[in-house]
């Protein structure tokens, strides 16, 4: 096997690479489905409002913060991005179920899990990403959510003794394995959608990657390639974080087993950044029950302790990109600090995520605190909580 090797494609950002710093020019709107770029709160700016009848998050254990979720951004079982025009993705209805799951709220996981199988679901069983106005507006699948909700549907079954909901887990993590991962040198990945699997190198991003979901759908199916996802993915961001201190929300990783760090899923858009889908990597690789996945998360807290606060995006070194500030980097930092044994200073940016979330409510940032509170400090979702009871 070839050895893996790591280059740092940097477009309008500074990164470190080996040590060294690097300045690239360029960037430009993001391409990829997971870009955010209202979800930080404004450094400074008065807080936004809650929507109505909402409770905010600070203060309440995972069941209550998960309850208040659902209350917030679920309409008649569409999780609604009201802060954001108020359309619907698939990332959103999938956060929704695990949510549901959290609360253990059956009836609301069911609404949820109609609406997306009415409004979402595609004749493969992959999920629409984007709805808008009444309709499907991109019918392209977002692999991170396909993921979650196959993850979601076996937990539900499990957890309310729901035979269909199971099936239904398992019947999407079928054509998650079948249409949406790939083999390279490193090992199999998964890729972020269809359209990533018609060149080579792959489009990856990081952060998709789940090692509780894998060992889950695993033991779920029976299916081997789960396993080797697990593998695979590990192998590719051991490659990253051997490289750059922090994670990029975009790479692409060659068949010979070279990875990149890439500025958008095309090459092109946001620059090369830990930004709005990077920090998921430290949480969901934090919940992990295997110590080497936790490892890696642990990894990245080198360049997040050193932060009074870490910024909404920063480069790959740790330097701020921005003044903006976001619940998800809070988490992000909490799961790092608990896979480095650091587990006050995780409790400390739980806190502080929820009380940010209270302060600047939006979709995305109320999603990643309950996900972040239930992953770290629950084995709700599944996972192995490096902060258990932690939360309040």
């Amino acid at each position: 096997m070839r050895p893996a090797r790591v280059a740092v494609a940097a477009v309008g950002a500074v990164v470190v690479a080996g040590g060294a710093a690097v300045l690239a020019v360029g960037g430009g709107e993001g391409e990829g489905h997971d870009h955010h770029p209202e979800q930080a709160a404004p450094s400074g700016s008065a807080p936004s409002m809650l929507p109505s009848g909402t409770t905010a998050l600070a203060g309440l254990d995972v069941p209550e913060q998960a309850a208040a979720f659902l209350d917030a951004w679920v309409d008649d079982g569409r999780v609604v991005r009201h802060d954001e025009g108020g359309d619907t993705v698939s990332e959103g209805q999938a956060y929704g179920l695990l949510a549901a799951v959290a609360a253990d709220d059956e009836e609301s996981f069911d609404e949820i899990w109609d609406w997306t199988t009415a409004e979402l679901v595609r004749d493969d069983g992959l999920l629409s990403w984007r709805w808008a106005d009444g309709e499907v507006v991109d019918d392209e699948p977002a692999s991170d959510a396909d993921l979650d909700a196959a993850r979601a549907l076996v937990l539900a079954g499990d957890r309310f003794g729901r035979d269909d909901l199971r099936a239904d887990g398992t019947d999407l993590a079928d054509v998650i394995t079948d249409r949406l991962t790939v083999e390279t040198s490193l090992g199999r990945i998964l890729l972020p959608g269809l359209w990533a699997d018609e060149t080579e190198p792959y489009a990856y991003n990081p952060s998709y990657a789940s090692p509780a979901a894998f060992d889950l759908l695993g033991e779920a199916t029976g299916d081997e390639r789960w396993a080797e996802l697990q593998e695979g993915s590990a192998a590719v961001t051991t490659e990253l974080l051997d490289a750059t201190a922090l994670p990029p929300d975009w790479a692409q990783v060659h068949e010979d087993g070279l990875v990149e760090a890439m500025p958008g899923p095309l090459g092109g858009g946001d620059p090369v950044q830990y930004g709005y889908d990077a920090p998921r990597l430290a949480l969901r690789y934090a919940e992990s029950c295997t110590e080497s996945d936790v490892k890696l998360a642990g990894k990245t807290y080198a360049a997040l302790e050193r932060l009074d606060e870490p910024a909404a995006r920063l480069d790959l070194g740790g330097g701020p990109l921005t003044e903006d500030r976001s619940p998800l980097s809070l988490t992000a930092r909490a799961a790092a600090a608990a896979a480095a044994g650091e587990e006050q200073a995780g409790r400390d940016d739980l806190d502080g995520a929820a009380a940010l979330a209270t302060d600047h409510p939006t979709y995305y940032g109320q999603a990643w605190v309950v996900l972040a509170s239930a992953m770290l400090t629950t084995d709700t979702l599944g996972g192995c909580a490096p902060l258990p009871g932690a939360a309040s």
